[in-house]
């Protein structure tokens, strides 16, 4: 089945705005990873500028704390950083600080050993790059930034076609091509687990037919309202079923009762929508109104009611409604028992109507 459902999956191009939210989702995920490497990028500047201070005897100066402050910056704006879209941005603009200030450090050395340690950085910074959760538009600027300001060729007396200069760009290029394949295939396993995930979930809690929540949705929802939402205004739950549906299968079809199935699903979500609203079953929906007043469900119920006896059709139906207040100290279950009484009294006194639950 798994595999099945892969296959489908791998079919099917992601649309760009899924792809939006996956990118947001990895972001959101890599959130302290993403600043594990900009920590680590600034360690391995300030041990590069060590480094290449002692070797070129320029030391430690003023132009060097000027760079650890703005990594600083940088990194204490990712701290407070909650969209993907904007760590793309930040992280041009820290790859053009890095190389920037990496730039001028390597300016300090021997003429003979800049273009070993530019490309040196620069494979360094692609790397980590590689490792984030980045657009690509990011990923490639990036990399363009660091072979433009980490460029070995620029004002040294290599040559791109001699022995040593050609070595140099065969390393350059296998280099750019591993960053690239490795960043390009993570995130396309990436993105397929995201989508199989979110495809195994829709089907575990959602129902098939209608598109709406199913019974297991409901009940993780609604428990969580139960214990969650404060008691300014009080907790209700909603029990509905469909009016004679077992004749509307009976006379024309099952094709037609789906259909009328959701088309009542639509009804409940669109009147309900700020509300959990779920199908239990067969004909079954259960909605738990959290926070709300009496008066305010009885306008909700009744106007469900009306949507679905008015709304035009080849084959109109209506619905009944349990209604029982959620009390302090109730289980879920319970709630469902005592709607599930208010239900069977709307059906037997008439039906196309709401009913709540009279408390013993």
């Amino acid at each position: 089945m798994y595999k099945t459902i892969e296959d489908e999956v791998l079919k099917k191009a992601a649309p760009a705005e899924f792809k939006a939210e996956f990118i947001q989702h990895e972001f959101e995920r890599l959130h302290a990873f993403c600043l594990l490497i900009y920590l680590t990028s600034i360690v391995m500047w300030v041990v590069f500028d060590l480094i290449i201070s002692y070797l070129g005897g320029q030391g430690f100066t003023w132009l060097s704390m000027l760079f650890i402050g703005l990594f600083a910056i940088f990194t204490i704006i990712l701290m407070f950083t909650r969209k993907a879209r904007h760590f793309n941005v930040l992280n041009l603009l820290f790859a053009f600080t890095i190389t920037l200030g990496v730039r001028l450090l390597i300016e300090g050395l021997p003429e003979d050993l800049q273009p070993a340690w530019l490309i040196l950085a620069a494979t360094s910074i692609l790397y980590s790059a590689s490792m984030l959760p980045l657009g690509r538009g990011s990923f490639f600027g990036t990399q363009i930034i660091a072979w433009l300001m980490l460029n070995p060729f620029f004002d040294s007396d290599v040559a791109v076609f001699d022995l040593r200069g050609m070595l140099m760009v065969c390393y350059m290029g296998f280099f750019c091509a591993l960053t690239l394949y490795v960043f390009l295939t993570l995130r396309k396993a990436k993105l397929y687990n995201f989508i199989m995930s979110r495809l195994l979930l829709d089907q575990a809690y959602l129902d098939t037919l209608t598109e709406i929540p199913n019974r297991r949705s409901f009940m993780t929802r609604a428990d969580k309202q139960l214990h969650a939402v404060p008691r300014e205004h009080d907790h209700y739950l909603a029990m509905i079923d469909i009016d004679n549906f077992k004749k509307v299968n009976d006379v024309y079809g099952h094709d037609i009762g789906d259909e009328v199935l959701k088309r009542i699903a639509a009804n409940i979500k669109a009147v309900m929508s700020h509300f959990e609203y779920a199908r239990l079953g067969g004909e079954e929906f259960a909605i738990y109104l959290a926070g709300v007043r009496r008066e305010d469900v009885e306008a909700l119920a009744g106007e469900l009611c009306r949507v679905v006896r008015e709304q035009p059709s080849r084959h109109p139906v209506t619905i009944s409604i349990g209604l029982a207040r959620v009390l302090e100290g109730d289980t879920l279950n319970q709630a469902l028992v005592k709607a599930d009484a208010a239900l069977y009294e709307s059906k037997h006194t008439g039906k196309d109507r709401y009913t709540f639950h009279q408390q013993a």
